[in-house]
């Protein structure tokens, strides 16, 4: 009986270690809420840029907008949490986990002003490289992050192919290639945080009443 005892009493201690180990800022509702606001954007650029390569600042003057809000809300959460949780563990956490994704985005936004300034003929290339330079953030994540987060980069790095294979023949941006990239991969995101995260705190919180 003691042995049993003493094997649950390991298990919950890896368990409480894994979890300490484990980033846990970002949150299923704000992840899920981007991928709901590319899907939308998507309907937009898809009813008023119906010629993305000759509307091409209304093209990203749309979609850097969402990144924007995106990082925004996504941001204000990290904010929050940052200065609510007392851990310098957490918060060291947090931190790192900005420092791992920060180059993916100041290299997105490197290649959308050089598309946009001096290559605007390859405009229809910026879904798939935003996909693929996001995934190297998600990738350079992932040890900090639910290890299921994998799936999520490599999502985004074999829609962001995707897109770049169509792009090549159409030479024109399709606003579905944005819902195929971030719109499933945030939507996917949201569902891993929620399952890997949330869902075991919940269940955590409710065995410890």
């Amino acid at each position: 009986m003691e042995l049993y005892e003493a094997l649950g009493r390991i298990s919950e201690i890896r368990t409480q270690m894994v979890r300490t180990e484990t980033f846990r800022g970002f949150r299923s509702l704000t992840v899920g809420f981007s991928g709901f606001l590319g899907i939308a954007a998507a309907a937009v650029q898809a009813e008023r840029i119906r010629r993305p390569t000759e509307q091409i600042w209304d093209y990203v003057d749309l979609w850097v907008g969402v990144a924007l809000v995106s990082l925004i809300v996504v941001g204000a959460e990290l904010l929050h949490r940052r200065f609510v949780v007392d851990s310098p563990l957490k918060r060291r956490l947090t931190v790192l986990t900005i420092q791992q994704f920060a180059p993916c985005f100041v290299a997105g936004a490197a290649v959308t002003v050089i598309v946009a300034h001096f290559a605007q003929e390859s405009v229809w290339m910026l879904p798939g490289l935003w996909a693929i330079l996001f995934s190297m953030g998600v990738f350079a994540s992932v040890r900090l992050l639910p290890r299921s987060t994998f799936w999520v980069g490599l999502h985004y790095m074999v829609s962001g192919t995707i897109c770049l294979v169509i792009g090549s023949s159409s030479h024109s941006p399709s606003p579905w290639m944005m819902v195929g990239t971030f719109g499933i991969g945030q939507l996917l995101a949201a569902g891993i945080l929620y399952y890997a995260l949330e869902r075991s705190d919940e269940q955590l919180d409710a065995k410890s009443l």
